[in-house]
Parts: C-alpha cells; sequence; structure tokens
C-alpha cells in the first residue's frame, strides 16, 4: 500500500515549487501533536528569517525517522535524489578530508529537508563562499546540573559586557531547550582555530570575573555547579541548532532570537513551533540587523596571546578531533591521577 503523500506549493525567488512531503500526519513531536505538515508550514512561514541566519552556509541535518523521542542520525553530505535547487559546497573537514555538504539558498529547500525528516538544523559560523572563514563568533552557555536558565541569564548579561569590551556586539538567543546562545557577527578574517581561541579568551575573562557561576573548564568533573562556556562549539564542523530551528524536544521548542530587554523574563518554554510564526508577524525579527556591522576580533586574540605568554595555554579538543598543537592530555584528570598511581603526587607503592 503507497504511504499517504501530499504536495506542498513553497514560494522563493525561482517562483513557486512544488515539494512531495510523504507520511504528512506522523506525528514528530509528541508532547504537542505536531505533524510532519505542520512542521513544513512552519518552516514555510518562517523561511525568510531562517534562511538569513542559516543559508547560504554549510549545513548539518538532524534527522528523525519517526518522533523526536526516537532514534537519529545526521547528514552532511546530498543524499541520491536531492533535487537540483538543494545546493553543496565541498568543505574541509577536521580529519583533513574534504567532502561535499549541503547548502540551503531558498524556501523549497528547506522544506526538502522537513521531507527528509529532518527536525533540527546545524549551520556551520561560516558560509559557502568561504568555508574557512567563519562570519560568526559564537558562545555557548551550557548550565551544568545544579543550574538553570536564570544563571544563563546571569552569565549572559556577563558575556555581553566582556564582548562589549573587546569591541564586538552580541546577539542573543535561547538554545531551544536550558541554556543561551551569544552570537557576535565578525568580519571572515580568521580561521576556525583561532575563533576558537578568541572564544577562550572571552571565557576566560569572563571566568576571572565571574569564578562562582561560571566555568570554561572542559571535564565535568571540574565544573562543578556553573555555566560551563562550550568553547569548542567554535570548531570547524562543530554546531549548535540554528535560530528558528525547532530542538528534538516533545514540546516542539524552538531556538529563538531574542531581545536584550527579553532576555531577564524570556521562558525558553514559551517558543515553539507554534508560537513563533506569531511573534514574527507581530514584532518581527530580533535579529534583522544581525550581519549589519561586523566587528573584528583584534582585542580578544590580544587577550588569548596575554594569557599564553602568562601560562595559560591549548584547551583540550573534542575526542573525534586529531591531536592538535599544543593540546593538553585528553584524560580527565581524576583517572589521570589514578594513572599516575593514586595521588595527587603521582606516587605509588609499586615503584
Amino acid at each position: 500500500m503507497a504511504s499517504e503523500r501530499i504536495t506542498l506549493t513553497v514560494p522563493g525567488p525561482a517562483g513557486d515549487r512544488e515539494v512531495s512531503l510523504s507520511s504528512p500526519n506522523r506525528v514528530v513531536f509528541p508532547e504537542a501533536g505536531i505533524t510532519k505538515h505542520e512542521l513544513a508550514e512552519y518552516l514555510i512561514t518562517v523561511s525568510g528569517p531562517f534562511l538569513a541566519h542559516n543559508g547560504s552556509r554549510p549545513v548539518s541535518l538532524e534527522r528523525f525517522p519517526g518522533a523526536v523521542d526516537g532514534e537519529s542520525f545526521f547528514s552532511k553530505n546530498p543524499p541520491k535524489g536531492t533535487p537540483d535547487y538543494v545546493a553543496s559546497v565541498s568543505v574541509r573537514y577536521n580529519s583533513g578530508r574534504s567532502h561535499p555538504q549541503l547548502v540551503l539558498t531558498e524556501p523549497a529547500a528547506v522544506v526538502w529537508a522537513a521531507q527528509m525528516n529532518t527536525v533540527v538544523f546545524h549551520p556551520w559560523a561560516s558560509l559557502a563562499v568561504d568555508t574557512d572563514d567563519p562570519v560568526e563568533l559564537r558562545i555557548d552557555l551550557d548550565p551544568q546540573p545544579g543550574t538553570d536558565f536564570s544563571d544563563a541569564v546571569h552569565a549572559a548579561h556577563g558575556m555581553r559586557a566582556v564582548l562589549a569590551e573587546a569591541g564586538l556586539a552580541s546577539w542573543i538567543k535561547t538554545s531551544g531547550n536550558r541554556g543561551l546562545h551569544l552570537f557576535a557577527p565578525i568580519v571572515p578574517e580568521h580561521e576556525f582555530l583561532e575563533v576558537r581561541h578568541a572564544v577562550i579568551a572571552a571565557g576566560r575573562e569572563l571566568e576571572r570575573r565571574m569564578p562562582d557561576r561560571v566555568t570554561t573548564a572542559w571535564w565535568k568533573e571540574e565544573r562543578g555547579e556553573r555555566i560551563f562556556i562550550d568553547f569548542n562549539q567554535a570548531n570547524r564542523d562543530r554546531t549548535m541548532a540554528g535560530a528558528y530551528s525547532p530542538r528534538a524536544l516533545p514540546s516542539a521548542t524552538v531556538s529563538a532570537p531574542i531581545t536584550w530587554d527579553e532576555l531577564d523574563t524570556a521562558d525558553p518554554t514559551s517558543f515553539t513551533v507554534r508560537t513563533i510564526p506569531q511573534r514574527l508577524a507581530d514584532h518581527g525579527d530580533p535579529w534583522a540587523e544581525f550581519s549589519a556591522t561586523p566587528g573584528n576580533l583584534d582585542t580578544l586574540l590580544a587577550w588569548w596571546q596575554r594569557d599564553v605568554d602568562a601560562g595559560l595555554g591549548e584547551l583540550p579538543f573534542p575526542p573525534e578531533f586529531p591531536k592538535m598543537p599544543g593540546e593538553p592530555p585528553r584524560v580527565q584528570p581524576s583517572r589521570a591521577r589514578t594513572d599516575r598511581g593514586g595521588d595527587e603526587n603521582g606516587s605509588s607503592s609499586a615503584r
């Protein structure tokens, strides 16, 4: 028996396109009861600001064959049968290999991604015209056990001040879960490793000012009840949910751009696939002027060098990365102590 299928008419720069949608009544978000069809209609409605912030750049698609509480996988390369209105660009990964990666440039391409069961869109920080040099600095404020969204709000205000001192205007959005994302538009003149160093410099500066509230400690056992500044999200091919992207949560929350004036009273659970379209209709996109005045990383990179000269060097990279120059050992501190013999000084009765 053939599966149910409908055709959506999707306006775009090349005129209307007809996009086929299979299993339109399949429930994707069980708590909210949102179907694949409703998700596709949401993406059509928000396609303008969605593409402004996520389009024309490499993107990874997080796909769910069933509901968001089931299994998922990531797609990066264009699958067989990808329509010609879905673009791609060759990107270099951390392994040194290069492969084509999907690029979304028009609303029909976003709806095609929904047809492919995409729920979460993970855009790179760089554009397809220059995939090696990011156009934005991204800072992920990740609440740890014992902290919550209000703690992330406090950290966000502090980070905004740090970035302002470094000459960068910052923009804020909810993560769609418990955290917050700060973005700062930058001139694309530094590759990913340098941008990561800028993020580390900003994180260390905030850590000095708010030592009891934030941390750059990579190992969970060292973070305590503080907001983790996830500097590794600034790496090549490491991404976070894009602006207006749904999250894979049963309530269908969205990673929502907000204004700084809204931050203190914001409820991240109120920004959903069903509420964002009316919010945009009523208030417009808070990030509409995001790219108008990109800044530079001169001050942050000077801070990075200052810290290096003071003995603060490289921080650990994610486990799938090749060993990087100057990187400390990739072993959690308690494990390292055990491997040395069970105490802080590395003594061992076997010696």
